[in-house]
């Protein structure tokens, strides 16, 4: 009932989103932007929030999600390389040197959490917001070297206005690991128990992190390539979900997914039409409002 009443909810928002904007509608410009726009906003909500979902089971904490683990800046770091080394290219090598980054990011991530002794549930996504920052601050250090520091930014404001068809494709291919993801969920809930439970129970630990990480790497960097970085959101709505659901995975994993879409494409509507004619990018629409919640979970678990 839940997941029937979300579904609809995403339709109307979807339908919505089609028809809202300063352009006369014309079944050109809905076939050409404002279709590719949706369907590009509602993978982008889908694959950031189960990006969340599968970061917190593996880190065993609800506050880690690609926006505190430096995820996102890696991504921009690959990015940063591929303008420098080859900026003729086209959209497929770019986003694999964004992949690449990215999981390798992830991986030293996890591994420093390894190490940490004492897991507080607000002290390890605070290291992961350091570890972010080092990134970022080599990346801006280099980006100001070359005198690319505007690209760069460019590239992690999040913002769909620029949605075109035959420009917003490569995010399809967070569709493998959204399936992927649903497939191994009871995996990734058995995994958040910790490396001497899974290995008990006959998972193999390494392999099941690793296809976490490989998801998580190919869905941020599909968005980042397609849109730009999309912060908190795979950290808020995993947290919302839980809070009101439970923790089932299996159960509550379509609801995450459905949720992240409805709140990604409110995001979107509301920029739009907050300071009409004009359009607010939805990477500031989702901070503000991601900043707020977040601050907002924090006082709750403390």
């Amino acid at each position: 009932m839940r997941t029937l009443i979300l579904t609809l909810v995403l339709l109307v928002c979807a339908v919505v989103s089609l028809f809202v904007g300063v352009a006369d509608i014309s079944m050109a410009l809905i076939s050409i932007s404002r279709i590719p726009r949706t369907v590009a906003l509602i993978l982008a909500g889908v694959g950031m929030s189960i990006s969340g979902v599968i970061m917190q089971q593996m880190t065993q904490n609800k506050f880690v999600a690609p926006t505190t683990a430096g995820t996102l800046e890696a991504a921009k770091m690959g990015l940063l390389i591929f303008l420098i080394f080859i900026p003729t290219a086209g959209a497929a090598l770019k986003m694999l040197f964004a992949f690449l980054f990215t999981f390798i990011a992830s991986l030293i991530f996890l591994a420093i959490v390894r190490k940490i002794r004492y897991r507080n549930v607000v002290f390890v996504p605070l290291v992961g917001l350091m570890f972010g920052g080092i990134i970022g601050s080599i990346s801006t250090f280099f980006a100001v070297r070359m005198n690319i520091v505007q690209d760069t930014n460019a590239w992690m404001m999040g913002d769909f206005s620029g949605i075109l068809q035959g420009r917003y494709e490569l995010i399809y291919l967070s569709l493998p690991a959204i399936i992927i993801t649903y497939l191994y969920a009871n995996k990734f809930t058995v995994v958040g128990m910790g490396e001497d439970f899974s290995r008990n129970l006959g998972l193999n630990y390494r392999a099941i992190m690793n296809i976490g990480l490989f998801c998580v790497s190919l869905t941020v960097s599909a968005v980042v390539i397609t849109a730009g970085a999309i912060p908190f959101l795979g950290l808020i709505v995993p947290n919302v979900v839980s809070l009101l659901f439970g923790d089932n995975l299996k159960k509550t994993l379509p609801l995450v997914a459905l949720s992240g879409a409805i709140f990604l494409l409110l995001c979107d509507i509301v920029g739009r039409i907050v300071i009409y004619p004009y359009e607010v990018p939805i990477g500031v629409t989702v901070s503000i409002i991601g900043a707020i919640i977040f601050l907002i979970l924090i006082i709750r678990k403390r």
